[in-house]
């Protein structure tokens, strides 16, 4: 059968059972950004599209009729909503007189969550390969400055590496289910003076008649996404300027992947005043956005850390992903993590002074996650390794 790759401009032209096929194959952990429905509402809320300059290219390659892989891509006018930073490779490029953008990007926007980007229902590395060697053909004759892989799994990284590109290290900070029966069980596992910490900090949150409420599946309602979408573009427009996702992204999100958010919402004196969104995947709880009207001393903390944690003892999820950077969150029991990322660059001399770098840089995270682990919350005696491994058995 002859094997043909094309480009899609909008993820509607292709059918979803085929693309869920491919992003969460049976006998995988559910991945909820990789979900036709979730990239869908991106697309249809307006949040990703030419005018926010993430503009839909997604990879399908088949042979024949039959689908054999996807991968989710965009060609990008500019950096924002990555969470794996280019600027200063852009600035160098373009005072070098060349252009940046557009590029290509094979991510989740405005999603710094790890999961695979070669995505194929068989999981076969060989398919894996084949669709990264698509990508950067394409890459090639489309003649951008670069292609760029974030946030993917340890394994791909890999592959990637071994096909040419470039390997970036980052980290971020997950909590592990050590097989814990509630929190105090967690809290045990703690040296004293960080459980006497985490304790207060978990008292003094909900000092002022602070309540707090889980929602999710059919109890979301409109009301309860009007509320969270004001925290968020409180927060979005205080980080970024102006919020990346659209009102319209909330709503289509709660018709079709209800049973995948949950939103943690925090009430006092009769209206929610704060709240956390969280997407619930196969084995993971992924923190996503947080906002607030009011401020409160560690209602941050309560709502986004430490309820994930209530939350993901009380569904047998393994870890909580909290989202991007934050080491404060290791005093709250979340533990160092490895973040990869690869990257196609078309200048063969830009190439090899990023490749540098990115040798210099690992070699700096790898030492900064050693350090950190050597310095965590958990008392004399708890093996992180373990810790980190448990939560996978």
């Amino acid at each position: 059968m002859e094997r043909t790759a094309r480009i899609l401009h909008s993820i509607d032209e292709l059918d979803p059972d085929t693309w869920n096929r491919c992003a969460n194959p049976e006998g995988m952990p559910f991945n909820p950004f990789l979900s036709f429905d979730f990239l869908h509402a991106l697309e249809a809320s307006g949040s990703v599209g030419k005018r926010t300059g993430w503009q839909p290219f997604h990879l399908v390659v088949q042979d024949g009729e039959q689908v054999r892989g996807v991968v989710p891509l965009y060609l990008k006018g500019h950096s924002q909503g990555e969470y794996v930073f280019d600027y200063s490779w852009a600035d160098a490029w373009q005072r070098a007189g060349g252009d940046y953008y557009p590029k290509l990007q094979g991510s989740i926007p405005f999603t710094p969550a790890t999961g695979r980007r070669a995505l194929s229902a068989t999981c076969d590395v060989e398919v894996e390969r084949m669709l990264f060697g698509a990508c950067a053909q394409v890459a090639d004759q489309m003649q951008v400055s670069s292609l760029h892989f974030t946030f993917l799994p340890e394994s791909q990284w890999r592959l990637a590496g071994e096909l040419g590109f470039l390997r970036r290290m980052d980290q971020q900070y997950h909590w592990h289910n050590a097989g814990y029966g509630c929190f105090e069980e967690f809290l045990g596992d703690l040296s004293s003076k960080k459980r006497k910490n985490l304790k207060r900090e978990r008292r003094d949150a909900l000092l002022e008649d602070v309540t707090i409420e889980w929602v999710t599946g059919s109890d979301l309602t409109e009301a309860h996404w009007d509320a969270f979408y004001q925290f968020y573009v409180d927060t979005g427009s205080r980080k970024w300027g102006t919020p990346y996702l659209t009102r319209k992204f909330f709503s289509l999100i709660n018709e079709t992947m209800p049973q995948n958010t949950l939103l943690i919402l925090c009430r006092r004196a009769g209206r929610y005043i704060a709240g956390a969104l969280n997407f619930i995947g196969g084995d993971t709880l992924f923190g996503r956005n947080w906002g607030c009207i009011e401020d409160h001393r560690f209602l941050h903390f309560e709502t986004c850390y430490y309820q994930a944690i209530d939350f993901a003892i009380a569904n047998n999820l393994a870890r909580v992903e909290a989202g991007a950077q934050g080491q404060h969150k290791v005093a709250r029991g979340y533990l160092p993590q490895a973040t990869y990322s690869a990257h196609w660059i078309r200048d063969a001399g830009f190439r090899e002074a990023v490749a540098k770098f990115l040798k210099d840089e690992r070699n700096y995270v790898q030492q900064d996650i050693d350090w950190i682990d050597q310095h965590s919350p958990f008392k004399s005696g708890v093996e992180l390794s373990e810790i980190r491994g448990l939560d996978r058995a």
